[in-house]
C-alpha cells in the first residue's frame, strides 16, 4: 500500500470515530429527560457505589432530572432548544464528509471543528458559573473539546503530509 493510500485510510478511521461520537452525542440529547430518569435509577440502585462514594454527582443528577422533569411537564418548549442541541451535532457531523472524500480540499473543515472544540472551553468556563453548573462538571464538557481535538489534529496533520506528497508525483512502477 502506498503511503498516500496509507494516509488516506487513517484520515478516514479517525473521521469515522470523530462523525461516529458526534452522531452519538446528538442523538442522545433528544431523550434526555429519560436518559436522566434511568442516570438516576442506576446510580440509586443498590449495587451503586455512588450514594455512599460521589455524594456531590447522585445530588447534581438528581437536581437536573428534577428540573428536566419540571420543564418537561411545565414548560416542555423549553426542551425544543436540547432538540436543536441534538441537531447540531447530527448537522456538523454530515459536514465531516466533505473532509472524508476528499481531505486536502476539506481541510478548512477539520480546522473547523478544532476550533469549535477550542471553544468549548471558554464557553464553560464561563456559561457554567452562569448557569450555577458546578465546576467539576463544567471540566467534564472541557473535557469533550479536549478529547474531541485530539482526533482531528491526527487528521489535519495527516492531511498536511497527504497535501505535500499529491504535490509531488507517484513513481512510475518498474517494467518486469
Amino acid at each position: 500500500m502506498s503511503e498516500r493510500n496509507a494516509l488516506r485510510r487513517r484520515i478516514r478511521v479517525w473521521l469515522v470515530v470523530f462523525i461516529v461520537c458526534l452522531v452519538l452525542s446528538g442523538l442522545t440529547a433528544f431523550p434526555l429527560v429519560h436518559e436522566l430518569r434511568w442516570t438516576e435509577d442506576l446510580l440509586t440502585s443498590s449495587a451503586s457505589p455512588v450514594p455512599e462514594h460521589f455524594p456531590d454527582l447522585l445530588e447534581w443528577i438528581t437536581r437536573v432530572r428534577t428540573g428536566l422533569d419540571e420543564a418537561d411537564a411545565r414548560y416542555p418548549f423549553v426542551l425544543y432548544g436540547t432538540d436543536w442541541l441534538a441537531f447540531a451535532h447530527l448537522v456538523i457531523a454530515v459536514a465531516f464528509y466533505g473532509p472524508f472524500r476528499d481531505p486536502v480540499r476539506n481541510i478548512w473543515v477539520i480546522e473547523f471543528g478544532m476550533i469549535a472544540c477550542a471553544g468549548i472551553i471558554p464557553l464553560a468556563l464561563i456559561c457554567g458559573p452562569i448557569r450555577d453548573i458546578p465546576f467539576w462538571w463544567s471540566v467534564i464538557d472541557m473535557s469533550f473539546g479536549v478529547l474531541g481535538v485530539i482526533p482531528l489534529l491526527l487528521v489535519h496533520r495527516a492531511i498536511k503530509r497527504l497535501e505535500a506528497l499529491e504535490r509531488v508525483p507517484e513513481p512510475e512502477p518498474a517494467a518486469a
